[in-house]
């Protein structure tokens, strides 16, 4: 067949066009996989059909095929039908509530990141664990397979991590907690992801200070000078079956592979010993400490299969964590947190490196841990967090004020006198969110206020902030929409709260 180039992206998926007759003459249909060879290189591609796009003969692609076989305008190429998949057959077991075989993992995997499985396939098997659930053994084979198929890091001897299962907005907690384990001589290379759903992920916040997109090799000269990192690991490779997974678990509003992508990534990175945090509270991803533990029981034993020592902590998660939300403004305030009084950030990092201070055998409690980990935040945390950036490539001055954030803004005040008794953060995400974040680095919100304050009628509860004025009028919206942050009259407040 005679190549025809569209000169499209498909967002990263190999796809061609065949003219329906072509397709007939294959014996494929829409979403099955054709083969296409080159004279030195073969590749799988998911086929669209067509009756009038492309005329018999010819086989249209989109840019990934292209520039993977280097194909060129009216260049032949044998195309021919890829036979069946025995992962779609293992993906039907799990569906029907078999236990999968670490072999039959490994071969969906390899499937989904050679990208012969298509995005209702992956559907399926994601629908299929969120159903039927996946044992232990289950468990560690994907996330071996998820390892295998991907590159790896290596730094020998103990390595640290830490990761958040997410859940509350406005948590910089990495950005402090990397250089004071960092300080402390022991080894943390924080590869991160960008948000998605929410206003910030770390990698959002780190890139407002440094470049966050390393190879490889960069990283390993950054952690060897260093201890430490905060880089971006998406374009690095690792563990790539989860992020194929996360595509399509996002839109299903679904996440069961919550405990084999972080240890995926972890162990992918080299971690030996991982402190889970787990942010619980009735507005969190985890409402109750019993979940919290249940959840980490699931880590420790998966951690053990893997040889990696997993700890998890279950954190306060009824509120944002410090008073900023949006990747702009939280980096200004982490940096603003060194020099601060005793904050709910600085108690977060310290108790997270209490958890792996004690864990690692630095210190023989986590009293002990905490105490080494306040210390540190006062005295070389940031002038590591620095000499960080600066080995990343950034500028080791920088200053809370050099961070531009949006300049439309709009507070919303209180309409009562009292005291905050809760703080809605779904809808706080939701309205940063609609301000621009995260794509909008300078849009977000800062708080006024947290709970247990005292507010009075008419006082700024909060400031949403956009770099556009319709972005900006769009959150005022759905902040209208919402009561964002609870008041009542007192703490002895009557048990009903209001009659509806």
């Amino acid at each position: 067949m005679k190549v025809k180039c569209l000169d499209l992206d498909a967002g990263g998926k190999t796809i061609t066009v065949l003219n329906n007759k072509d397709a007939e003459e294959l014996g494929v249909y829409s979403l099955d996989r054709v083969i296409i060879h080159t004279d030195g290189d073969s590749l799988t591609a998911v086929v669209n059909t067509s009756e009038k796009f492309v005329p018999q003969g010819v086989v249209a692609v989109f840019d990934e095929v292209r520039e993977e076989l280097a194909l060129n305008p009216g260049q032949s190429v044998d195309v021919e039908a890829r036979g069946p998949l025995k992962s779609k057959r293992y993906i039907r077991h799990k569906l029907e509530g078999t236990e999968l075989t670490t072999e039959e993992i490994r071969e969906i995997i390899t499937d989904v990141v050679e990208r012969n499985l298509n995005d209702l396939e992956l559907a399926a098997f994601i629908t299929g664990i969120s159903m039927r659930g996946l044992s232990i053994g289950e468990s560690t084979s994907l996330i071996e397979a998820m390892v295998e198929t991907g590159s790896t890091l290596s730094f020998g001897g103990m390595v640290c991590d830490k990761h958040s299962i997410g859940g509350i907005p406005g948590d910089k907690t990495s950005l402090l907690l990397v250089p004071v384990v960092a300080a402390s001589g022991l080894v943390i290379p924080k590869t991160s992801s960008r948000a998605i759903t929410s206003p910030a992920g770390t990698a959002d916040r780190a890139g407002m200070l440094m470049p966050v997109e390393l190879e490889l090799s960069d990283i390993e000269q950054v952690v060897h000078k260093t201890n430490g990192c905060l880089v971006w690991g998406g374009s690095l490779d690792l563990a790539p079956a989860d992020d194929l997974l996360i595509q399509i678990e996002h839109p299903l509003g679904v996440d069961p592979l919550l405990l084999s992508s972080i240890l995926s990534k972890k162990k992918s990175a080299g971690a030996t010993h991982v402190v889970i945090d787990i942010p619980t509270g009735s507005r969190a991803k985890i409402k109750t400490v019993k979940e919290a533990r249940r959840l980490a029981d699931q880590f420790t034993q998966i951690g053990k299969e893997l040889d990696m020592v997993v700890t998890c902590a279950a954190t306060f998660g009824e509120q944002p964590l410090g008073f900023c939300i949006g990747p702009a403004l939280e980096a200004r305030e982490a940096l603003l947190a060194f020099s601060s009084k005793q904050s709910d950030i600085k108690e977060k990092v310290a108790v997270l490196c209490g958890v792996l201070f004690s864990m690692v055998g630095k210190v023989q409690t986590f009293e002990e841990g905490k105490a080494l980990a306040d210390t540190l935040l006062e005295k070389k945390a940031e002038d590591k967090l620095r000499q960080i950036i600066e080995a990343q490539g950034g500028d080791p001055d920088i200053t809370p004020e050099d961070i531009l954030i949006g300049d439309c803004s709009h507070r919303v005040t209180a309409e009562k006198k009292g005291t905050v008794k809760w703080i809605n953060t779904k809808a706080l995400a939701a309205v940063a969110s609609a301000a621009g974040c995260p794509k909008d680095k300078g849009a977000g919100i800062t708080l006024f206020k947290k709970l247990g304050d005292t507010v009075h009628q008419g006082e700024p509860l909060l400031e949403i902030i956009a770099e556009k004025s319709f972005k900006l009028k769009r959150a005022e919206q759905v902040a209208a929409e919402n009561v964002l942050i609870g008041i009542i009259d007192s703490w002895e407040q009557s048990m009903l709260l209001e009659r509806l």
